[in-house]
């Protein structure tokens, strides 16, 4: 079950391009809060506080969202909008609030676990090709991530979205999509001389083309 985090945020109330740089020159982060049934709201985060909460959010993580001083209300963080040119930096938070009766749709890490067979016996390698599983869940319910144990995979062996099984979880994703395979190591292509074929001896390239005899000389040589 994902960890409970507290963020507090103040209610903003110039919006645009221009109020949005204006607050991250104070050290905030202009974000928004909505959800089923609420109006939304500009909201302002302290950067400081912002960055504390995603070091300790992973995942699908809930967290208790303070507006203004009122009662906390538990929300999910849906987005994150960085800088292209500086990733690390934040630029805008979109946070939906939801609610404990009802379920939701979120997006669950998946965590290989274990060394497979076939990698460990066989020189295989393990192509892990769906990272995240698409899952409906109560609020409550949501897991940090998905843990699969690969450890008895073979070399051409799959794991299928319909292998993995959760409680109080139901999966989204095509069951017979694959989620991790471990296939055979890459061999180099040898080319096999032919037998009784003669090698083929590349002649020298000449530097300079010999003059044919019948060529006049250029005038003035």
């Amino acid at each position: 079950m994902a960890n409970q985090i507290t963020l507090d945020a103040r209610i903003r109330t110039a919006t645009g391009k221009g109020a949005a740089r204006t607050l991250r020159r104070e050290g905030k982060i202009p974000g928004v809060i909505y959800g089923h049934g609420r109006e939304p709201e500009a909201l302002a985060v302290e950067v400081t506080a912002l960055a504390k909460t995603l070091m300790s959010a992973h995942g699908a993580t809930i967290i208790d969202v303070a507006v203004d001083g009122r009662a906390p209300v538990k929300a999910l963080i849906r987005e994150i909008q960085r800088n292209p040119v500086r990733p690390g930096d934040v630029i805008h938070l979109d946070l939906y609030e939801v609610k404990a009766d009802e379920k939701i749709t979120v997006a669950v890490p998946v965590h290989l676990t274990g060394i497979p067979d076939g990698v460990r016996n066989s020189g295989g390698i393990l192509d892990h090709s769906l990272r995240e599983l698409d899952v409906e869940v109560y609020p409550a319910d949501i897991p940090a991530s998905i843990d699969i144990d690969v450890t008895n995979l073979t070399i051409g062996h799959s794991i299928y979205v319909r292998d993995v099984t959760l409680d109080k979880v139901k999966i989204l994703n095509d069951p017979n999509v694959p989620i991790c395979t471990v296939v055979a190591p890459r061999a180099e292509e040898v080319v096999a001389p032919v037998v009784g074929e003669e090698p083929v001896v590349a002649e020298p390239e000449l530097i300079r083309k010999p003059k044919e005899e019948d060529e006049e000389e250029p005038e003035g040589k």
